[in-house]
């Protein structure tokens, strides 16, 4: 669908982009490169209900917490994979596990 297409062109560009900034500034993942928390968070958005305030703010909250402590896998990717791809595959990763812990969490609670 329309919204994959757009990810995975977001995904391709953020790689570039994130590449590229890191090697201008000299610093691997500065905290001022933020596409791979948007694409991170765009991932998670992928698994809820958007309609809901409450959805996105449990998304926002459930991926932020992954991103921040990156439990494994997250952390593997984050130490070994390097470049663009490695400032944006942890917070894929984290946006991926957190999608799913959210839809778990839908189908759990529809009953």
């Amino acid at each position: 669908d329309l919204y994959s297409l757009v990810l995975l062109l977001g995904i391709s560009i953020g790689v570039y982009l994130c590449h590229r900034t890191a090697k201008d500034m000299g610093v691997h993942d500065h905290g001022s490169i933020v596409w791979d928390e948007f694409i991170g968070m765009w991932i998670t958005l992928m698994a809820i209900p958007t309609d809901s305030w409450q959805w996105v703010l449990a998304g926002f909250l459930v991926f932020r917490v992954l991103d921040i402590w990156k439990p494994w896998p997250i952390r593997w990717f984050d130490r070994n994979v390097h470049g663009g791809m490695g400032i944006m595959v942890d917070d894929i990763i984290a946006g991926v596990i957190s999608a799913g812990l959210l839809w778990g969490s839908a189908l759990y609670l529809a009953g």
